[in-house]
């Protein structure tokens, strides 16, 4: 398994949709950040679905070094 590709060093601040489910990128490589793209293919990452309850924004982890996937915990500032 391949390790992540830090995307960005700092969240994506995202409007999501109430009941619309969205597949964070995992790996780093997709060009539609924060969300999937089908990149990871042959990593050994996978995205990870989220499936918003509200519409509302949400931070989405940018430099895929987060514990609590999908969102931002801060990591960024550590790298």
């Amino acid at each position: 398994m391949e390790k992540p590709v830090v995307a960005q060093r700092g969240p994506y601040g995202v409007k999501v949709e109430a009941g619309k489910s969205y597949f964070w990128c995992a790996c780093g490589r997709s060009k539609t950040q924060p969300f999937c793209d089908g990149s990871h293919k042959g990593t050994g990452l996978a995205p990870v679905m989220f499936k918003a309850e509200k519409t509302e924004e949400l931070w989405f982890c940018g430099c895929k070094a987060t514990a609590t996937k999908p969102f931002c915990d801060g990591s960024h500032n550590r790298l």
